[in-house]
């Protein structure tokens, strides 16, 4: 990131700056994944073996959540 601003403070051409932005976002989109797989594995199972109903809601809200974050995404 700090690569990206300081190109664009100093003006570089705008192809490279695109190319690096986009290279940025994709290992954001990376790392979204591996986060949202930890997730599925460790808490949202760990919420859906529960024997409380709030807990298995919980982990159905939050997938859902996911689950629209990343078509609103996607609509843009």
């Amino acid at each position: 990131m700090r690569g990206l601003i300081k190109a664009i403070e100093s003006e570089e051409y705008c192809m490279d700056i695109i190319t690096q932005s986009l290279a940025i976002q994709k290992s954001l989109g990376s790392l979204n994944k591996l986060v949202v797989e930890n997730h599925l594995r460790t808490h949202v199972s760990h919420m859906m073996r529960s024997d409380d109903p709030a807990q298995n809601q919980k982990a159905v809200d939050e997938m859902l959540k996911v689950f629209e974050l990343t078509q609103n995404r996607q609509s843009k």
